[in-house]
């Protein structure tokens, strides 16, 4: 039978060389054709066909072709890919794809044959998409083929086609179970290549290597979480791989290191208040429950804790069998394995978180917080509920006269090389250098002075010192619980004559409810007893009583002698006690768990009241749009009435001056009949009384004219001053108006007064000096006239020698003619450069209320803003509470969840 491997190979005409291994193949060949040929029937194609192998070997390829064309039996397919072979060795590479192509067999070797040497053309050809195509049908076909797949993955790798590449490598894993497949793809993933799959793609493949080796598993099953973990993280990854988890259940035997890690690093992104408790709901039950599965030890301590957590808040979300084991990890574990670092990380998450959504801390917060972070000093509260003693205590501890009884503030005090003091409230934190200041501080009820000055004491104690007022009114009782959180210890100070008021009992109390784990001792102070048996007598009667309910509180008596008295050495060894047992990271640690939730609650309380505010806020600019609206019509009212008072006022003085212009010409140049004398010369008669008249009407220019319209125009300048400043008085009490509504920002409605300058400008330009208007010939203007003059004598020739009559006649001319045309001529071109003027009064008047106008429009259009702005705020969080308290349950939930973590410790500070 013949082998498809010697097909593949070419050396199928060995089988006709047995016995004859020694001899040329062509010469054995050549003798076998002759003798089958002289057969009746011969039998041809096989001969043919290892002929063609042997002339194909011998590299001569045209007469290889010729034989493999005349195979006619079962090896035709095997001779048409030779044929193709054969082109190929001639680079006759398209009638080599054409034979390829052509070839139809049943072999899956031969079709493999076909696909490889296809994709090799295409591949060399640049046909890149037509080789891929048949490397991935060769793959398809028959992956057993020798190097089949690993020409497909270098192909793949080589084109950067890593789609392909990757799925060869999750076929392959699971086809061949080779641990070689598992790397290579754990190679891609690592690279990057895989991140756009969707999870669902590996979930056969992890299965697969789940059975064959547990380590692997965990391996690739890491890269993969990794390479999802940039969408920060995959939630569909995350239920894809939890589903997965459960249903292998992975065996509790084996050290799941790095899942654990990831567990554990996913949970606290998950946490971090970016995603909603909706979205949370279909992944955290399945993480916890595998979370817990393949935790141990310390890490099992992290999950079950979270698991509990969760139980607390949802309890319908986890399984009973689950909350069981996770009871049971807690209450055998007494390993604390919270740290201050992750403690931290948290409430400076939450701190972020409220800044990043606009939920701002007031300067007191945010300084309280700061003193809380200061881990290097023990914080000791004095306090009491009166007043007798502890100024004294305190100043002796300080060494100086620095507090007294009545002052009502709280104050800090702490060592620092330079003297500064400050005073801390809501608004502001700010400097004191002046003792008014500081004087009026003390009696502020709600404040907090903070004194960093030289303290010997404290600074050798490493002590912050905070001295509360009498603890004797509700204000200052808030007072006190408002900074008790700072406080590592307390010493409570109580007066001797009357110790342990039911005031002071209730107190005490209430301090030990707010901080249960907060040391607290008691002083008695200014003790007055006969002797020291008295003295005695009444501590031991007081101890008795504290400590039936503070079992661990130290009593002393005290009376402000010296710091050197015995009685404040003991004070000052106790103070010296406490901080010395004072563990700085764990008390640190519980002060910033229970700040934490004090903090949510704040930040929830905040929430509230930024809706209230945005919706004070839009009232008051909406009231404020309002205004700026109606202030807006004003201002165009007040525009358009200044602009008609002062035009009607400039044209009134313009017509005047023309009406006087139009009266008095004519009289002027009639009164220039008084120049024609008996003796005058009549023949240039007619020259003289135009100079004459062109003169009179110049000299009334410059003398009269000018002079009244330049008085009228200035007087008109007042007029409109006086207007304009009557509109920036009403201007200025309607931004007054605006602003009483808007504190925050203040306009001014300011006009332009520089037009007045521009109108004294342009008056002076048209009224200084003198006016010298064009010559006009007022005589000769008029043919009847011309005919008058020039002919004279001889109209008058028969009285030529009585020259009264002609002078009368002369006269009578002047006077009777018309000169209303010369005296509009001339009024024309006066009033030409006023009339102008009286053009651009209006443009002028514009300008000046131009910035009132610009203001009033920005300003609205900014209230608008702030208006849709808010509005889209409040709809934001009245549709979706939930980005705003989702975040703030999760915080809960960690700091709830560290609870947990620690409540084997003897100081269970965060307890429900």
């Amino acid at each position: 039978m013949t082998s498809e491997k010697q097909l593949i190979n070419k050396n199928y005409y060995q089988t006709f060389m047995e016995g004859s291994e020694n001899e040329n193949p062509i010469k054995v060949l050549g003798e076998l054709f002759n003798t089958e040929q002289q057969k009746v029937v011969a039998e041809l194609s096989d001969l043919r066909f290892a002929q063609g192998e042997v002339y194909f070997l011998c590299k001569d390829y045209e007469a290889a072709i010729f034989k493999w064309e005349n195979v006619n039996n079962e090896l035709t397919p095997w001779a048409q890919k030779n044929i193709a072979d054969a082109h190929v060795a001639l680079d006759f590479l398209e009638i080599a794809v054409e034979y390829y192509q052509s070839v139809k067999t049943d072999s899956v070797n031969l079709k493999t044959e076909v696909l490889l040497q296809l994709f090799l053309l295409y591949k060399q050809r640049g046909k890149l998409e037509m080789a891929a195509n048949s490397i991935k049908h060769a793959v398809e076909l028959n992956p057993d083929y020798p190097n089949v797949t690993d020409m497909a993955r270098a192909f793949f790798e080589e084109q950067s086609d890593f789609s392909d590449a990757v799925e060869l490598a999750v076929d392959e894993a699971i086809r061949t179970e080779s641990l070689l497949w598992f790397e290579v793809l754990e190679s891609y993933i690592e690279q990057g290549h895989t991140a756009g799959m969707a999870p669902a793609s590996f979930r056969e493949v992890l299965m697969t290597l789940y059975s064959l080796n547990q380590a692997r598993f965990e391996s690739l099953l890491a890269a993969l979480w990794r390479s999802y973990e940039q969408n920060d993280p995959s939630l569909q990854w995350l239920k894809e791989i939890n589903y997965l988890l459960l249903e292998i259940n992975p065996n509790p035997s084996f050290t799941w290191k790095k899942l654990t890690k990831l567990y554990e690093e996913t949970y606290e992104q998950l946490m971090n208040g970016t995603l909603l408790i909706e979205d949370l709901s279909t992944i955290i039950p399945n993480h916890l429950t595998n979370w817990m599965k393949i935790s141990a030890g310390s890490d099992a301590v992290i999950a079950s804790s979270a698991l509990l957590t969760w139980n607390e808040f949802y309890p319908v979300w986890m399984d009973d069998s689950m909350v069981t084991e996770a009871e049971k990890v807690a209450s055998r574990s007494s390993h604390d394995r919270i740290g201050l670092d992750e403690v931290l990380r948290t409430f400076h998450s939450i701190r972020k978180w409220a800044n990043k959504n606009g939920l701002i801390l007031n300067e007191r917060e945010e300084w309280l917080i700061d003193e809380l972070l200061d881990s290097k000093h023990f914080h000791l509260m004095v306090t009491g509920a009166e007043t007798v003693g502890k100024s004294a205590l305190v100043n002796k501890l300080i060494g100086s006269e620095m507090t007294s009884e009545s002052t009502s503030a709280t104050v800090l005090f702490k060592h620092a090389d330079q003297t500064e003091i400050q005073a801390i409230r809501d608004r502001e934190v700010r400097s004191i250098t002046e003792q008014s200041d500081l004087d009026e501080m003390a009696e502020a009820e709600q404040a907090l002075i903070s004194y960093k000055m030289p303290i010997t004491f404290l600074n050798n104690n490493m002590l912050t010192l905070i001295d509360t007022p009498a603890v004797n009114r509700e204000k200052s009782r808030n007072s006190l619980f408002t900074y008790l959180n700072l406080a590592d210890g307390l010493l409570f100070v109580m007066d001797a004559s009357s110790p342990l008021t039911s005031n002071e009992m209730e107190l005490a109390i209430k301090i030990r409810e707010q901080a249960p784990e907060l040391p607290i001792h008691f002083l008695l102070s200014d003790m007055q007893q006969a002797n020291h048996e008295a003295e005695s007598e009444l501590l031991e009667k007081t101890t008795t009583w504290i400590q039936t309910y503070f079992p661990s509180s130290r009593v002393f008596n005290y009376r402000p002698l010296s710091i050197h008295d015995s009685q404040a050495e003991e004070v000052t060894k106790c103070i010296q006690s406490m901080v010395q047992h004072y563990n700085p990271e764990n008390e640190m640690q519980h002060k910033i768990l229970h700040y934490s939730k004090q903090l949510i609650k704040l930040l929830l309380k905040k929430r509230i009241e930024m809706e209230n505010t945005l919706q004070e806020t839009m009232k008051s600019n909406e009231e404020m749009a309002m205004k700026l609206d109606g202030a807006f019509h004003q201002l165009k009212d007040l525009h358009e009435g200044k602009t008609q008072i002062i035009k009607e006022n400039y044209r009134t003085i313009k017509d005047k001056m023309r009406e006087d212009l139009l009266a008095k010409i004519p009289n002027l140049l009639v009164s220039c009949a008084k120049l024609v004398k008996e003796d005058s010369d009549f023949d240039n008669i007619h020259v003289t009384l135009n100079d004459e008249m062109n003169k009179q009407i110049n000299d009334y220019i410059d003398d009269v004219a000018l002079p009244n319209i330049t008085s009228a125009i200035q007087g008109w300048i007042a007029t409109s001053e006086a207007e304009f400043k009557d509109s920036q008085e009403s201007l200025d009490d309607m931004a007054e108006s605006i602003n009483q509504l808007d504190n925050e920002e203040q306009i001014r409605l300011d006009c332009d007064f520089k037009v007045l300058d521009d109108w004294r400008r342009d008056v002076n330009r048209m009224t200084s000096g003198s006016i010298q208007l064009e010559k006009i010939n007022i005589i000769k203007s008029s043919p009847s006239s011309q005919f008058i003059m020039k002919n004279a004598d001889k109209l008058f020739g028969a009285i030529i020698k009585n020259k009264g009559m002609l002078q009368n006649k002369y006269k009578q001319f002047i006077q009777t003619k018309d000169y209303s045309k010369i005296a509009e001529s001339i009024t024309n071109t006066f009033m030409q450069q006023f009339e102008f003027f009286e053009k651009t009064l209006e443009r002028d008047i514009n300008m000046f209320f131009v910035s009132p106008y610009a203001v009033l429009n920005q300003a609205a259009e900014d209230k608008q803003h702030e208006i849709s702005s808010n509005e889209q705020s409040l709809n934001k969080m009245r549709e979706n509470p939930e980005i705003y308290t989702d975040p703030l349950k999760l915080f809960e939930l960690k700091i709830r969840q560290y609870g947990w973590m620690t409540q084997a410790d003897e100081r269970e500070y965060i307890g429900k």
